[in-house]
């Protein structure tokens, strides 16, 4: 009898087994580099850069080194002079709370400290939801993070035009103090070594409507993909010790859009928190974000205490 595991697009790695292919990959990161990089309750150990993210950047480094090689090689088989330089483009998908924008931070600054591609740019599709006008003309307000929340052919138009060489692409900037799009404000991809795409979506191949499904995807465009995985009960209770945090901190911010929630006691916030959770993130993690975690390169599985326990890794 064939074991299931046989049949498995994906090769298994305990965190022991992962941390051994570090080889000689260098630790670049200080203890105070990594509190600048860390997320709302979410602490990352020295030992865990070390036992996991110095092997995942080690595979990244060697993944990128292979494709600039074949675009080299592809120009030289078509009699094409060098093309302009392309970004190497990376996407983190992964729940709300569930610590996708640290893994990108933590990843961004050990690629940056390699010395074959120091310039390396983070996006987040936040920039690329509708603006609360649009959605609340559409009746989206409660759907914000859903697929039909975001502008796709826009996102489509970045990543194509950043694959494409251009030497500047812009993109919106979002503001989580505003809970929306900041009119007029734009950031810029200036031909970057590495670009990673970051955010909720970049991995579905849906956009809300199922009779007009999208021919392109995000995704598409990516030369290597990471889904952070959790429990869904870990994931809630994160997001609610995220939301207490946030009551004591940014919605204290009179300019703050949850400004209302600031002066909640514990048991209220707590209850806000689980309502969102039901009616809200946890829907879209079950129905639209989870379901896209087999079609990454690869997958960090968490532990409850946010530290990633083995790593799934798809094979070639």
């Amino acid at each position: 009898m064939i074991e299931d595991t046989n049949l498995s697009r994906f090769l298994h790695f305990s965190r022991e087994e992962w941390s051994r292919l570090r080889a000689t990959a260098p630790l670049t990161l200080r203890e105070e580099d990594l509190t600048s990089l860390e997320g709302l309750g979410e602490r990352v150990s020295m030992q865990e850069v070390v036992e996991v993210y110095l092997p995942l950047s080690r595979l990244l480094n060697l993944h990128i080194s292979a494709a600039q090689a074949l675009y080299n090689v592809t120009d030289a088989f078509l009699g094409n002079p060098p093309a302009a330089k392309v970004p190497y483009v990376l996407g983190i998908a992964g729940s709300v709370a569930v610590g996708k924008s640290t893994t990108a931070r933590v990843l961004r600054s050990l690629l940056a400290r390699s010395p074959d591609h120091p310039e390396v740019a983070l996006v987040t599709t936040d920039g690329f939801l509708y603006p609360n006008r649009v959605l609340k003309e559409r009746g989206l307000m409660k759907r914000k993070g859903f697929p039909e929340s975001y502008d796709l052919k826009r996102l489509v138009r970045f990543m194509a035009d950043v694959k494409a060489g251009y030497p500047e692409v812009s993109a919106p900037v979002y503001s989580h103090l505003a809970y929306d799009i900041l009119p007029g404000e734009k950031e810029y991809v200036r031909q970057p070594d590495v670009l990673i795409v970051e955010g909720l979506n970049v991995l579905q191949t849906q956009n809300g409507h199922p009779k007009d499904a999208p021919p392109v995807f995000v995704s598409d465009f990516f030369d290597f993909s990471i889904y952070v995985d959790a429990e869904e009960a870990h994931v809630k209770r994160w997001f609610s010790e995220r939301f207490l945090t946030l009551r004591d901190t940014v919605f204290r911010d009179e300019s703050s859009y949850f400004h209302r929630y600031a002066h909640l006691s514990t048991e209220e916030a707590r209850h806000v928190a689980a309502g969102i959770w039901a009616e809200i993130n946890g829907v879209n993690l079950r129905e639209n974000i989870a379901p896209t975690r087999e079609r990454a390169h690869l997958i960090l599985r968490k532990g409850e205490d946010h530290q990633v326990l083995g790593v799934r890794l798809r094979k070639l």
